[in-house]
């Protein structure tokens, strides 16, 4: 199987690892983080935007913010998704509080949403709070194709 490129969420350094090697929790090269961490990563608008131009492995955003009700509803079934999904998917997050440019770029209208991408683009997003099961299953379509 070919290398499949990922961008460390922490350095966003971009990686390549084997396809087979996806759930033998790879390491970036650079910083020495998990790439395939199992748990959602706080990410920053520059990283997002490397990491959803690059990645070859699905990648599951959350856009939040801290004063949303919903959003912290939510934020322990992502943190149960990413554990069901690892090795095969990444979850990150993005404070649109902090990071409100996020929210432009990605035209966000309203949080929680999720937005989950591959090999470039845009795969498919949905708005409002999501159990563990809905988010698992939005990801594996993603992982499931080729």
């Amino acid at each position: 199987m070919s290398p499949r490129k990922i961008v460390c969420l922490s350095c966003a350094q971009t990686n390549r690892v084997p396809a087979d090697r996806l759930d033998a929790q790879p390491k970036c090269g650079t910083c020495g983080a998990p790439l395939m961490p199992g748990k959602p990563v706080a990410v920053d608008p520059a990283t997002l935007d490397k990491a959803a131009r690059t990645d070859q492995v699905p990648l599951l955003v959350d856009f939040w913010a801290p004063w949303c009700g919903p959003c912290r509803m939510t934020a322990p079934e992502f943190e149960k998704a990413a554990a069901a999904l690892q090795g095969r998917a990444r979850l990150a997050k993005i404070d649109t509080q902090a990071h409100p440019q996020a929210s432009d770029r990605w035209n966000i209208r309203g949080i929680p949403a999720f937005v989950l991408f591959r090999d470039g683009r845009e795969i498919t997003r949905q708005a409002g709070a999501r159990p563990a099961a809905d988010l698992v299953r939005l990801a594996e379509g993603a992982v499931a194709a080729p």
